[in-house]
């Protein structure tokens, strides 16, 4: 049992009852400012007004009790609707008389303009305040703003724990399916039902799926009965419609009996697989609409800055300066800039939307090694290792384009193609060396569980398996495999901790979600003392589902890896022809004005400096359709690839163009 665990739910539990008004939440005593906030707003917390944020709270694993995080949440408004209106009553109260009263006519010109004739409002022709009438007016609007910053504090605070509690909801949904069918393996064994909760709660695999079964063994613990852990859990998690009824029934058909509980995991298990079927077809359909979103985003500012450089040809207004807190800049720059801005943010939550969507029994984690020296090591073969290593190679890249004269955003993007292409390579080359594990490991299940079912044992059958079946690239891993099984003390509990070592070591060695799914299963269902053809059957069977969805997944993804480029590569075709030709155009119209009499401005056009925004437009939808398709294709790190390859692409085009 985790200690800290047991004081959370100790914590919540407590909260959860009706509010304890004690100084101390989970063993802690509270600092001074806790003590006051919560003599102060404590009270709060049992009004109506917050049962919905109670009710979100206990579906969320915060770790302070619901009154003291709504009296810290109260006291933080307050701080900061204070300071927030008392700096706009000093700086309004700074400001001169003078400057009060020509806001004033302004802002009433402007309402007698809107309302029309008709409206009533009669502008005077010079208006006069005294300081009284000053301070009462920015009075007022200091209480104004910070009533709103008060209640936009308060609403921020209910509104997180609604966020904390879908989270949740959505990660349940997403690891209970395997969760389930880990607890149909073991239960063809002779663990009893706590055992059973308790291996896969300590499985990480099975996210807040795991956090709820510990918590439920927690309260097990305190109360010396499971039936209320679970009772208590399905009371309180967020996901009312998936895992509130699963633990009921588990608990209803464990009291039946083991052939009851074999039963009823098997028909669940199949259920919530076809459910998470149907999930990743809908996630496909959502991810079909914002493809299609995206390009549309992604377009349509290219396309806006393209049509704002030909139309201040005719309309001078666009370039007529406007100020800004950074000094004065013309309109049709600050449209162009803001595009810019407009389509990086709109790649980073694509392809942020893209990772949440993508099954997290697909989603590779790389770490680091803590040692630097590991690091160098393996940076050619750990992604995240090769973000630490060539991170140098991208700033000196930018440091020696600087130092040459070159444009500060160029030399950035000279620095960016540096760093990301070479991390991108290793992360391909690892996502290359994964799938050809994966797909040997397949492989590897069904020779084992061959030799099993012939009567071996586990060890005897990994030793014949590493000695006859040419395994390509998990050959080593295998042989390693094999190896430390045989170290294994016969008999005892030794030689379960040993062969349970022993193949963690092998799921750390081949390193992916699919070994750590089938692998994993093994350990825990071979500890349990479950029938070794039962584990083997149904790791067949889950070993080629995953195998089969891992590859659906990768084809269907390649649609939206080529919808990036494409896009990528129409923005560039239809930048470099209107900055050759149209700019051009308008360039030598500008300049013969006079002769053909037509009349245009000579300062609207700038040749130059329109094709560089052009570029400067067109290489920030290089980055976000690189960071869109290389999500959509593995993930982080092939984002870096992708955006690396199309901003080098970008640059060569424009560059042997001469446009830049």
């Amino acid at each position: 049992m985790r200690s800290s665990d047991a004081a959370r739910s100790a914590a919540t539990d407590g909260s959860r009852g009706g509010g304890d008004r004690s100084t101390s939440h989970g063993g802690r005593s509270l600092g001074p400012l806790d003590r006051a906030a919560y003599a102060v707003f404590a009270s709060r917390a049992d009004s109506r007004r917050h049962e919905r944020d109670r009710r979100a709270y206990r579906g969320t694993n915060v770790t302070v009790a619901f009154d003291l995080y709504l009296a810290r949440v109260y006291a933080a408004s307050w701080t900061l609707a204070l300071l927030t209106g008392g700096a706009v009553v000093g700086i309004g109260l700074l400001l001169p008389t003078g400057f009060v009263e020509s806001t004033a006519a302004v802002v009433l010109e402007r309402v007698g303009r809107l309302g029309g004739a008709g409206s009533g409002v009669a502008v005077p022709e010079r208006l006069a305040f005294s300081r009284t009438d000053v301070a009462g007016a920015v009075s007022l609007v200091g209480a104004l703003v910070a009533a709103g910053v008060r209640f936009g504090v308060v609403y921020a605070g209910g509104r997180y724990l609604r966020w904390l509690s879908a989270a949740r909801r959505a990660n349940i949904g997403r690891t209970l399916p395997s969760a389930v069918r880990y607890l149909n393996v073991l239960a063809s064994g002779s663990d009893g039902r706590r055992a059973m909760l308790r291996r896969v709660a300590d499985t990480d695999a099975y996210g807040e799926t795991a956090v709820a079964l510990r918590k439920a063994l927690n309260t097990a613990a305190m109360t010396g009965n499971v039936d209320e852990g679970l009772r208590r859990v399905a009371r309180d998690t967020p996901a009312q419609d998936s895992l509130a009824p699963f633990l009921l029934k588990f608990r209803e058909h464990a009291d039946q009996g083991s052939d009851a509980l074999r039963e009823y995991l098997s028909m669940e298990s199949r259920m919530l697989r076809h459910q998470q079927d149907r999930d990743r077809q809908r996630a496909a359909g959502f991810l079909e609409l914002l493809a299609e979103l995206f390009v549309v985003l992604l377009v349509l500012p290219a396309l806006l800055v393209i049509v704002l450089t030909v139309m201040s040809i005719v309309a001078p207004g666009l370039s007529a300066p406007v100020r800004t807190p950074l000094g004065p800049v013309t309109l049709r720059a600050l449209v162009v800039y803001g595009s810019a801005a407009f389509i990086l943010l709109v790649g980073v939550a694509t392809a942020a939307l893209v990772a949440r969507l993508r099954p997290p029994d697909q989603h590779v984690v790389y770490r680091r090694p803590a040692s630097t020296l590991a690091t160098l090591r393996t940076a050619t073969t750990n992604p995240a290792s090769a973000a630490v290593a060539f991170a140098p190679i991208g700033i000196a890249a930018f440091v020696a384009a600087v130092s040459l004269g070159v444009d500060t955003v160029i030399s950035l993007l000279v620095g960016y193609v540096g760093f990301s292409i070479p991390v991108g390579v290793v992360a391909v080359r690892r996502a290359r060396l994964d799938d050809a594990k994966d797909h040997e490991l397949k492989d590897f299940v069904h020779a084992v569980s061959g030799h099993v079912n012939l009567g071996r044992p586990f060890s005897a059958a990994v030793d014949h398996v590493a000695r006859d079946v040419d395994l390509g690239p998990l050959d080593g891993d295998v042989a390693d495999l094999s190896m430390n099984l045989h170290l294994t003390t016969p008999g005892g509990d030794g030689e379960t901790d040993l062969r349970t070592a022993a193949l963690d070591r092998f799921v750390e060695r081949v390193g992916t979600p699919m070994a750590e799914q089938t692998v994993g299963l093994v350990i825990g269902a071979l500890d349990a003392g479950s029938d070794t053809g039962v584990v083997f059957e149904t790791l067949q069977g889950e070993v080629g589902r995953l195998y089969h969805e891992k590859r659906a997944l990768r084809s269907g993804m390649l649609v939206y890896v080529a919808v990036g480029w494409t896009t990528a590569l129409l923005v560039i075709g239809i930048s470099v022809a209107t900055s050759a030709n149209v700019f051009a155009g308008f360039d030598r119209l500008s300049t013969m004005s006079e002769l053909s009499g037509v009349a245009v401005d000579p300062g609207a056009v700038d040749l130059a400096r329109d094709q560089y925004r052009v570029y400067v437009t067109t290489q920030a939808t290089m980055l976000a359709a690189g960071w869109f398709a290389g999500v959509a294709s593995r993930g982080q790190y092939e984002a870096l690839l992708h955006s690396g390859c199309l901003v080098a692409v970008c640059h060569v085009v424009f560059t042997g163009t001469g446009l830049v």
